[in-house]
């Protein structure tokens, strides 16, 4: 068992809530950290048809039967068991009485803020983080290996290859939870789109040129992405655009939640083809813009990142909105550094009034120092 940085926070939320839910992507750990922390605790699952059955068909004798110490997991296969579960916990005033998992964001946290506002904690539970790998010695040990091998515990915990993985990781789940949130006839062209959304990381989402490649509406576009993102497959980064001028981007950037699975959908097949790839640079910069997402939700916290680009170009990756000041941070995947690294951010600098102590950059190289103009940071301290 590889120790999750999230365990504690559970624990600690348990002996305060009535229920923890934790969501995430399918295969990102959940039930296994839930059975993990809590060995006392009986485990369900809904996707059992028996179990499934006797809370669908008799919710409260289903609750009579588990009355407290109990995991339900993909609880959102049952959505009428979620207003029992209300009236139960607050008969029971106890603490830590049941343990939710969901991998359905959109689906779970509709029946959680319907019925159990109040009454639940939520975590959210991704991959393995790098500092997660790193303490259980399993990192990759380069770059293109930690972008091609993404993080799902599978291919860790059961040495599977990523080529074999990610291909039924795809089939079996992506497909089967697109059904489940919206039925989709045509899967194939679905698919097209979630490949076509690989092409465009770390690119402005123009939906216009995703609906004419693939063939589809604009709303549909738009349908196809939420779907997505309540999956746990992809995410929007916002822009920065409230402040110092008119002239900003005001459209969001695209990325996805596990690199590796992004490799799978670009058919990349080896570390060595992401080395060439053309998408290269955005792979890094969505690895390393996941991994500060993980420190946050690992955390038990929520996060405000956003990125700042004017129409002229310049850009900043990634900022980090976390008290008074932003922390700002561009990202290059080349492993020398450059004092051209800091262009966008002296830009940014200028128009926000921000300090040295705020401009960071993120490089592919091994050594990390403090130069006058901001921190140089290496990925491997990420």
């Amino acid at each position: 068992m590889i120790e999750r940085d999230l365990k504690g926070k559970i624990v600690d939320l348990a002996a305060k809530y009535p229920i923890v839910t934790l969501t995430g992507p399918r295969q990102s750990g959940k039930s296994t950290l839930l059975r993990y922390a809590f060995p006392e605790y009986q485990y369900l699952s809904m996707e059992d048809p028996d179990i499934r059955a006797f809370a669908t068909e008799d919710p409260r004798g289903f609750l009579s039967s588990y009355p407290r110490k109990t995991i339900i997991d993909e609880a959102r296969r049952v959505p009428q068991l979620f207003s029992y579960l209300q009236t139960h916990v607050d008969e029971q005033n106890e603490t830590g009485v049941y343990l939710i998992a969901g991998s359905h964001n959109f689906l779970l946290m509709e029946q959680v803020s319907q019925t159990l506002a109040g009454r639940t904690a939520v975590l959210k539970l991704l991959p393995f983080s790098h500092a997660e790998m790193r303490a259980a010695g399993i990192l990759p040990q380069n770059i293109n290996e930690e972008i091609f091998f993404g993080s799902y515990p599978g291919i860790f915990d059961k040495a599977i290859d990523p080529i074999d993985f990610y291909p039924f990781y795809i089939q079996t789940y992506v497909e089967r939870d697109v059904r489940m949130i919206k039925n989709i006839e045509n899967l194939s062209l679905f698919i097209r789109f979630v490949k076509l959304c690989a092409g465009r990381i770390g690119q402005l989402l123009n939906l216009s040129s995703l609906a004419n490649e693939c063939g589809i509406s604009v709303p549909t576009v738009s349908s196809w992405l939420s779907i997505l993102e309540a999956s746990y497959i992809c995410y929007l980064l916002q822009p920065d655009w409230n402040n110092f001028s008119k002239r900003l981007v005001k459209t969001p950037k695209l990325y996805f939640y596990d690199t590796g699975l992004a490799c799978s959908l670009l058919d990349i097949k080896s570390p060595s083809q992401v080395d060439t790839h053309f998408l290269r640079g955005g792979l890094f910069e969505n690895m390393v813009i996941n991994s500060f997402v993980k420190q946050a939700w690992n955390r038990g916290e929520t996060i405000d990142l956003r990125f700042w680009r004017d129409s002229q170009g310049n850009e900043v990756d990634l900022l980090i909105f976390d008290g008074e000041h932003p922390t700002a941070y561009e990202i290059k995947s080349g492993s020398t550094f450059s004092s051209d690294y800091f262009k966008g951010l002296l830009k940014w600098s200028a128009l926000s009034g921000a300090k040295p102590a705020q401009l960071n950059v993120v490089y592919g190289g091994e050594n990390s120092m403090q130069t006058s103009t901001g921190r140089l940071l290496s990925w491997c301290q990420m």
